[in-house]
């Protein structure tokens, strides 16, 4: 296994040579093997290990045999501990989901503050078969089916081309001394059973199974990989995108053959799960939409709106007299000038100073609110009919903001000022806001 180890460093992970590396060390077979594994090619690294606290005194002597190990063999080590449950109560996760965000935001801090290149973990080809069965029961597309990936960003996995049984093997063959993680033992956890009870019955089936799934993954990733550009291509054809919005044009979209395929593809990226409900939106009603975490897909008239929801945690902000810059809604600049730009834009108001009420408020609009918009000779208008006029979208609707005098309209915010506050022959005062 190290002559076939050390050649698929040079030919797939040639990058790695020279470079700090960071093991994540269980002290279970797969990290120790990996470790004996670096130190014969003589790849220095350091060590990373999680402490837990799930297993009590198990998890201590995991600790324990990690640190001693890393201090027997001059390895520079690094050892943390986590309250798991703690976190996976508060946050509402599973002990798995827990553990996984909790180790890997801490990979990541010590990449990032100690100079460190590359985090390597050993996942094996077993560890692959196991996520792609997981995946394949939940229901999945080509991503979940292409199993582990080799590396992800500064995540490297080198012993994924290597069975279990591999693994195994080369610790007997030289004496490697490891962990036994108990809770690998029983069925509590869905990867566990499917490891326990499925996997053999796969391996009973086609003893040559390791290699005939290795296959299987090479040949799901090359076709996710002409998918990928395929889907590249169209999203080109089909999407625009306005102010971090992201516009599904929905008359482009019904002329593709597999329409569905493509939605799936943009989207499962950003969470979304309700397909069927997805689908429907491109002939449901103006405002219909769909709900996946801080993203929601939404009807509008052509066009299908991917936007991620913020909420403003202020409903009305207030501007004193006197302020220079104000980050509200929106970063706005204040002053005092002597006189009206004739090239003035819609980001920008002037209005007459001795008219307006201060404190100004910003504010989301309301149903009811009204105006008397400038050029329209004093005509009042309802604010949702202004909006109508215009063609806004909904999402353009629900992102308007006013300034306030009162309860007076003064601006929609980088669309109409009120004629009411505009200067004239008689305005001493002039006060300048600009969206910055």
């Amino acid at each position: 296994m190290l002559s076939r180890f050390e050649d698929h460093l040079k030919v797939n992970l040639p990058f790695l040579k020279d470079k700090k590396l960071l093991l994540a060390c269980s002290g279970g077979i797969d990290s120790m093997v990996l470790a004996h594994l670096l130190k014969q090619l003589d790849y220095p690294f350091s060590i990373a290990h999680c402490n837990f606290m799930l297993r009590g005194e198990e998890s201590d002597a995991d600790e324990d045999f990690v640190r001693n190990y890393a201090s027997c063999n001059n390895i520079p080590v690094y050892i943390t501990h986590f309250d798991t449950m703690l976190f996976a109560t508060d946050n509402k996760l599973s002990l798995q989901v827990a553990a996984r965000q909790l180790r890997y935001g801490w990979f990541n801090e010590l990449l990032r503050e100690n100079g460190l290149d590359y985090l390597l973990t050993a996942h094996h080809l077993d560890d692959s078969a196991e996520t792609f069965l997981i995946n394949f029961t939940r229901g999945t597309g080509l991503e979940g089916l292409t199993g582990i990936p080799q590396q992800n960003e500064a995540i490297v996995r080198p012993l994924l081309p290597f069975t279990r049984e591999e693994v195994e093997a080369y610790a007997r063959e030289n004496s490697i001394i490891w962990r036994e993680d108990s809770s690998n033992a029983t069925d509590k956890y869905l990867r566990n059973r499917v490891r326990h009870d499925v996997v053999p019955v796969l391996k009973s089936l086609n003893p040559l199974f390791g290699q005939s799934f290795q296959q299987t993954l090479k040949n799901l990733q090359q076709a996710k990989s002409l998918a990928d550009d395929a889907a590249i291509l169209v999203y080109r054809q089909v999407v625009t995108e306005h102010k971090g919005r992201k516009h599904i044009d929905i008359r482009e979209l019904a002329r593709l053959t597999n329409y569905r395929a493509y939605l799936y593809r943009w989207l499962s990226p950003f969470g979304f799960t309700a397909w069927e409900d997805i689908y429907a939106l491109a002939d449901a009603q103006p405002g219909k939409y769909v709900l996946a975490g801080p993203y929601r897909l939404l009807k509008d008239r052509k066009i299908l709106i991917l936007e991620r929801i913020v909420e403003d945690e202020v409903a009305v902000h207030e501007i004193y007299e006197g302020m220079n810059t104000i980050s509200t809604a929106f970063r706005l600049s204040v002053s005092d000038v002597t006189g009206v730009s004739e090239d003035s834009l819609k980001n920008t108001l002037y209005a007459d100073k001795e008219k307006l009420k201060f404190p100004l408020f910003v504010r989301k609009w309301q149903a009811g609110d009204y105006f008397y918009p400038v050029g329209m000779n004093g005509q009042k208008k309802k604010v949702s009919k202004y909006f109508k006029d215009e063609k806004m979208s909904l999402s353009e609707k629900e992102g308007a903001w006013l300034l306030c005098s009162g309860s007076q309209v003064v601006w929609i915010i980088n669309k109409r000022a009120d004629e009411r506050f505009k200067p004239d022959n008689n305005t001493t005062q002039i006060i300048k806001i600009e969206v910055l």
